[in-house]
């Protein structure tokens, strides 16, 4: 049973963020200095965001942490612990019912739930107490044409190779690590990237695992640096060798070659961001 409970909780969150990488590259060439993208937000437990203004993080909303009344929560930016003032959920999030999940246990038919997924805004801003100060916020991208960009992932959660899938043993924050991806998709919510194998993978080609949802999709030109995907959820197309066999009561193997992996498209959301940046104590 609890086998099967921990797939749920994959099938609805994944993929989050961390790196898989290509099984014929060391994986020294992919981990990097916490230097290397000092506006990556950690949020409690595992998860991250992105520094975007100096009192604002943009996350994945399925990662972001819940707030009770009268209890604090941090997230750790630049190895400095930032008291959160409040967490704003898109109105458009929706949580996966537990019918649907009851359905995916009952007939192995994933297709509903990614629709679902794919049809919910996963995105929050987290109003930090006080300014960051020694951390420069990341752009938001503003433009519409993600599609055929190398972007950047960067996350510190599990990892593994696509021969093998994410090892079920890593844990869920490690070292930071970055990879590069093509993307080949996109709709009003997401754009995705696909794992492809060598020959025809990238140099550093990889893909976000478990352990870092609301992880960044980046595009770098010089010295510029702009948030264009938020980590959120993965899918196997339809005929994906793992799916042929398949069953429910087994656990879902994540990060295998040819996974498509879907992040947040930033651009869409740009204006309800800048609504709530721009307007200080604005009510959800």
């Amino acid at each position: 049973m609890k086998r099967i409970l921990a797939f749920c909780v994959l099938a609805v969150s994944t993929t989050v963020g961390a790196v898989v990488i290509r099984a014929d590259v060391d994986d020294a060439r992919y981990t990097v200095p916490p230097s290397a993208f000092p506006a990556l937000a950690d949020m409690p437990g595992e998860g991250h965001g992105v520094l975007i203004a100096p009192q604002w993080v943009v996350t994945a909303a399925h990662a972001a942490p819940m707030q009770m009344d009268g209890m604090e929560t941090d997230v750790t930016i630049n190895g400095v612990a930032r008291k959160v003032a409040r967490v704003v959920m898109h109105p458009g999030y929706r949580k996966v019912p537990d019918d649907l999940i009851k359905e995916v246990l009952s007939t192995g038919d994933l297709t509903r739930l990614h629709a679902f997924l794919d049809a919910s805004d996963d995105i929050a801003l987290l109003e930090l107490a006080a300014p960051v100060s020694d951390v420069t916020p990341v752009a938001l991208y503003r433009g519409s044409d993600e599609v055929g960009m190398t972007a950047e992932l960067v996350g510190k959660g599990a990892s593994g190779n696509g021969t093998t899938g994410q090892d079920a043993h890593s844990p869920h924050r490690t070292v930071l690590r970055h990879a590069f991806n093509v993307i080949v998709g996109d709709d009003p919510r997401y754009v995705w990237y696909r794992f492809d194998q060598p020959p025809s993978a990238l140099p550093l080609e990889g893909v976000t695992g478990s352990g870092d949802s609301g992880g960044p999709l980046l595009i770098r030109e010089g010295n510029s640096t702009q948030l264009i995907g938020l980590a959120s959820w993965s899918k196997y197309p339809p005929g994906h060798p793992f799916l042929k066999t398949w069953t429910p009561d087994r656990p879902l193997v994540e990060g295998l070659y040819g996974v498509i992996v879907h992040a947040v498209r930033v651009s869409r959301y740009v204006p309800w961001i800048e609504e709530f940046i721009a307007t200080p104590g604005r009510k959800t």
